[in-house]
């Protein structure tokens, strides 16, 4: 059975020219990065010149890099080095729908007298910069949100919170996980990211192996490290480098860079997102919010305010459409156009389904979907032995029974949650494989609907 991959934001593939780069550095070239002789110098040139990479691809200095095993580390490392050592009492201002590296971070923080304080969303999926200067208090030392939600795919305003957090005094991190190689980023001294002090980057987000990480480190900020040992890193985080992974998130890195050059014509200014709309700004619709065929103006609101799919627009024929898009993610425009394609897809054959987050800048390649009257984890079993896969949300809560609280602090009920599906493209995904999770779809939520004691006994399929 060919399989199709729709899960890119639990892990993205390792793309060839990232395993060609890094695999010298497991059989030949495995000196210690530490080391003053030769061998040891080869692999020290290696992570310098990774470093260069990644700094080029955030627009920041090579001495702001920090490696790290992942995003879990980086965002521990954030929290717990800027806070637990503070002389007085501190308050860490977080969200409700951060990833569970943030809030079971933040939880253990708490346990240490760290004040803290969890935004909550709107239906949307969105942080309101109003909600964050409600909550920023005299003794406010770091504020974390996060940039992409790996659910939803929403982006928040970064660039405005973190002004207002350093108006107040604040810093400001902001794990960026799904950002990261998907939108543009530039955190140098007059870039749209300047507030920005902290940074987290995961490299098998962006098509490099699992086991390493980045924390980008503004130069101005004093970080305790978690770790200690040797002084690897700046003495931020002790540990021999992992040489093959940084030479990998490196080359991933030199490709992301490549790839978003592709639309930079139409994508230019994204990461200055703010909450309002400025006269004249670049159009951000083809890659933030796939805006190429909106959702039909007369559908009704589900509960985040989004339109979906009805009985009422099901017997009325109304359909949303979207256009044929290329045949491979080639640029993040071409993937918004397949992310789009599956969105409208489901919405013209599926009734009482609709997305989550609809109306939020969204990054390019992810949608969250619920079917009203199933459970996620039965589709996502469905789906998976028809040889499409899918994630019920988090891939880190995977087995989880209760609901997202992510899609609850948005305001969807319990049942509605539970009902919901992740579908999210990589690089790597074709307009047939696309074409082909249509056909799976559809005929998956029907059948699962047809055992459902809530379902109505409506049809659900679209004759083709």
């Amino acid at each position: 059975m060919r399989r199709i991959y729709m899960d890119a934001n639990a892990t993205t593939p390792l793309l060839p020219e990232v395993f060609e780069a890094m695999r010298p550095f497991f059989l030949e070239h495995y000196g210690n990065a530490s080391s003053i002789h030769q061998q040891g110098q080869f692999a020290r040139a290696a992570v310098d010149h990774a470093r260069d990479q990644i700094a080029s691809l955030l627009h920041c200095r090579t001495s702001e890099i920090v490696f790290t095993s992942g995003g879990t580390e980086s965002d521990n490392l954030a929290l717990f080095g800027t806070l637990e050592r503070t002389a007085e009492p501190a308050h860490l201002i977080t969200t409700s729908i951060e990833h569970d590296a943030i809030l079971r971070a933040a939880e253990s923080l708490e346990k240490k007298n760290i004040e803290v304080t969890f935004l909550p969303s709107t239906p949307q999926g969105l942080i309101e910069p109003a909600a964050l200067q409600a909550a920023l208090r005299p003794n406010t030392k770091l504020v974390s949100v996060m940039f992409a939600n790996n659910e939803t795919g929403v982006i928040q305003p970064i660039a405005e919170l973190a002004a207002i957090a350093h108006a107040a005094g604040a810093l400001f991190h902001t794990d960026a996980v799904q950002a990261v190689g998907r939108l543009p980023l530039d955190l140098s001294p007059k870039g749209a990211l300047k507030d920005v002090d902290l940074l987290t980057l995961s490299g098998h987000k962006i098509y490099a192996p699992k086991g390493i990480g980045v924390l980008f480190v503004r130069r101005s900020v004093r970080l305790a490290p978690m770790l200690h040992g040797g002084s690897h890193e700046r003495q931020r985080r002790a540990g021999t480098e992992n040489v093959a992974g940084i030479v990998a998130i490196g080359k991933a890195a030199e490709l992301a860079r490549a790839w978003l050059a592709t639309t930079s014509a139409t994508t230019a200014g994204i990461a200055n997102l703010d909450s309002s709309t400025t006269p004249g700004a670049p159009s951000f619709a083809p890659f933030a919010k796939g805006g190429l065929s909106p959702a039909p103006t007369s559908a009704p609101a589900n509960e985040s305010g989004a339109p979906y799919l009805n009985s009422e627009m099901w017997a009325s024929g109304e359909r949303p459409t979207a256009p044929a898009p290329p045949n491979y993610a080639d640029s993040p425009t071409h993937l918004a156009a397949l992310r789009d394609r599956l969105e409208q897809g489901i919405l013209s054959r599926v009734e009482e389904c609709g997305i989550n987050g609809a109306g939020a800048p969204r990054v390019s390649n992810t949608t969250s979907l619920y079917f009203d009257h199933i459970e996620a984890e039965a589709l996502v079993i469905a789906l998976d032995l028809k040889g499409l896969s899918v994630s019920g949300g988090s891939a880190c809560q995977s087995g989880a029974t209760e609901p997202s609280h992510v899609l609850t602090a948005m305001g969807l009920s319990p049942a509605r949650a539970r009902a919901s599906i992740r579908f999210s493209l990589s690089r790597l995904t074709t307009a047939e494989e696309i074409d082909e999770a249509l056909t799976l779809i559809p005929t998956a939520v029907a059948r699962l609907r047809d055992l459902s004691p809530a379902w109505r006994k409506a049809p659900a399929l679209i004759p083709a």
